[in-house]
């Protein structure tokens, strides 16, 4: 089994897969991309899944979960719309969703609960069902691999770039595909899954097996990046599995350590792409913990660093004021002595055991100017660590979220 690589390619570079992607209207600006439809033409696909934790839960959500159950993991075919996110619509939004789902199943000759939905856009208006049915035969028509290059842009809301990923690895001379898209700038602060982000494969996985897959490799991904601390109505993680490179994936053997190391690293790029992309964001930040009693401790302190509107605001402005991130730390409600704690930027120390490390201000200053960087903690209380993805706040967030809705 090879190491995974990034190679080019879109949704449908692993085999069995076909998308599509049209203006349909949904959106305020004419002629954006708004809706599209991705199809799994193998017989034996399996799908798994994980969404939002909040209990204002938008219909496609409570659709989608049905499904999957009801299919018991045997879904082939997605329809996604932006610019409308169906939520807090009441039952108005769930018969939209299921109208939709039913439309493209009698159209790909499937059945309804073989169909997802994921919506994302405002809360709390009406999604005229007619928007999506009246274009489904035209997305049905166009479906193909190269099509398939639209789905991630139609998607997008606030985002400023397609988030996209392909890799690619071979077992003997077989190779198999990963690959996935994202979309998501604010709202972003998951506790379980997050924004919207679909990932096909070829490899051949039992639906239980896909969701474990899932599970484990969001955990270490979308669980960990925040943008703004606000987890959104819509979050949806859906994976699909075709099969149809026979290279088989099961718990127990270095198939499942092979396969895992790949979808993680995918879900981690996209995960980036996320942060890097927030709405108004400049810069990318990696808040990392070290020396926890207890990983719990080590994610709280990360997670509480990661949103602090102080300590974005500080990066960006470049300002070194390290007082902010120990203070953070402080109210994470994770347990260490504040006196032993090291803070770095990069790799410049700039607080020594709880207090100022006597470090050049120019130079912290400069660590900051960048468009990467990491915040380093060492606890100094245990062996663990954590570390979360973040991005920097500046006006541009507020200008963004302020006419959002109108």
């Amino acid at each position: 089994m090879q190491k995974w690589e990034a190679v080019e390619g879109n949704l449908a570079s692993p085999r069995g897969f076909r998308g599509a992607a049209v203006a349909a209207g949904i959106k305020k600006t004419r002629g954006e991309l708004d809706l599209a439809l991705l199809v799994c033409d193998a017989p034996a696909a399996t799908a798994a899944g994980l969404f939002t934790t909040n209990l204002v839960a938008a219909a496609p959500v409570t659709l989608s979960r049905q499904n999957l159950v009801e299919s018991r993991g045997r879904c082939r075919a997605l329809v996604v719309n932006s610019g409308n996110a169906n939520a807090c619509t009441g039952r108005k939004g769930l018969q939209a969703a299921k109208e939709s789902a039913r439309a493209a199943a009698k159209l790909l000759n499937l059945q309804p609960e073989q169909v997802l939905v994921a919506s994302t856009g405002v809360i709390g208006v009406g999604l005229e069902p007619a928007l999506i049915t009246s274009q489904l035969p035209a997305l049905v028509e166009n479906l193909s691999i190269e099509n398939a290059s639209a789905v991630a842009r139609a998607i997008m809301t606030t985002d400023t770039f397609p988030k996209t990923c392909v890799l690619r690895s071979e077992v003997g001379r077989n190779p198999v595909y990963l690959a996935g898209i994202a979309k998501g700038a604010g709202m972003i602060h998951p506790n379980m899954a997050t924004l919207l982000s679909f990932l096909t494969t070829d490899a051949l996985i039992g639906p239980r097996t896909l969701q474990n897959l899932l599970r484990t490799a969001v955990d270490v991904s979308f669980n960990r990046v925040t943008v703004d601390g606000d987890t959104s109505t819509n979050d949806t993680v859906l994976a699909w599995a075709s099969g149809m490179a026979t290279v088989g994936v099961r718990p127990g053997n270095a198939s499942w350590a092979w396969f895992l190391e790949g979808l993680t690293e995918l879900c981690q790029r996209l995960a980036r792409m996320i942060a890097r992309d927030g709405e108004g964001a400049k810069k990318l930040v990696m808040v990392e913990v070290r020396g926890a009693r207890k990983p719990s401790d080590a994610e709280r302190v990360a997670r509480a660093i990661a949103n602090s509107p102080l300590v974005k605001t500080a990066v960006a402005g470049s300002d070194p004021n390290w007082g902010r991130i120990l203070c953070a730390a402080g109210y994470s409600g994770a347990t260490f002595d504040p006196d032993k704690v090291d803070i770095r930027i990069n790799d410049l120390l700039v607080c020594r055991g709880g207090m100022d490390a006597g470090f050049d201000e120019a130079a912290a200053r400069k660590e900051l100017e960048g468009k990467e960087m990491t915040l380093r903690l060492d606890l100094h209380q245990g062996s663990a660590s954590a570390h979360i993805w973040t991005c920097d706040m500046t006006h541009d967030y507020i200008t963004i979220n302020a006419s959002y809705r109108t």
